[in-house]
């Protein structure tokens, strides 16, 4: 997969290069291209934003460092795409207005081979970007935060575990969510610490009873904190 983010803070973006990414991107697993929209602005002083029509307060970044950082991230078969409206790759943009970020997007999101993340800034961006390029809106909660990138490294992240080859086979599994539940407890050695042990069902080694506690506990849970997911799901 490849992802393109598009940032007026490039370096916030150095998280990236660590842990499971970092080894997905050297592994060529992933390419992560991070760009500065500032790079792109015609303006002497690489300004990216103006007062807003209607008036209200804040700045909204301007259209045309966004078109040409969104264009040179896509072939001209991507361009031609967007204005067939048909497309097999993602534009998104991180938005408070946006849907509402869930499992569903992410196992969607993780089957394309190409994804362009915008990060918007001040009171957002001019809607003609949006429209033009067909971007899709996403929003990580009903919060707003000073700017789009921690919401795109919460989106590159939870996307790129689900492509093939950056986690080990198996691992999101039975992890939460992935069956509409939340995740049963876990537990590692020691059996006893601090006079707490280990429940024993998890130490017979009756597999059957073992999947029987972990449907058990990841019920309760879930009935506990999060009820709304049973009632989606019509888990019982």
């Amino acid at each position: 997969m490849k992802i393109d983010i598009l940032t007026l803070f490039p370096e916030m973006f150095d998280a990236i290069h660590h842990s499971i990414l970092e080894r997905a991107i050297k592994g060529k697993i992933l390419e992560v291209d991070v760009k500065n929209i500032r790079d792109f602005s015609l303006d002497k002083h690489k300004k990216v934003d103006d007062t807003p029509f209607g008036g209200g307060a804040g700045m909204v970044m301007t259209c045309q460092p966004l078109f040409d950082a969104i264009k040179s991230c896509l072939n001209e078969e991507e361009l031609q795409s967007i204005k067939q409206k048909v497309k097999d790759f993602s534009i998104i943009y991180m938005s408070p207005k946006g849907e509402r970020f869930e499992q569903k997007n992410v196992v969607e999101l993780s089957k394309l081979e190409h994804l362009i993340v915008v990060c918007g800034h001040y009171e957002g961006i001019d809607q003609r970007v949006i429209d033009y390029f067909d971007m899709q809106e996403i929003s990580i909660g009903d919060y707003v935060l000073t700017g789009g990138e921690l919401p795109a490294m919460v989106l590159v992240d939870s996307v790129s575990r689900y492509v093939d080859g950056v986690l080990s086979e198996g691992s999101t599994d039975e992890e939460s969510f992935s069956n509409g539940l939340l995740e049963y407890p876990q537990y590692t050695k020691p059996r006893v610490y601090e006079n707490m042990e280990v429940p024993e069902v998890l130490t017979n080694g009756n597999h059957r009873e073992i999947a029987k506690w972990k449907k058990e506990q990841s019920l309760k849970i879930t009935k506990e904190r999060r009820p709304d997911l049973l009632k989606d799901n019509k888990q019982e």
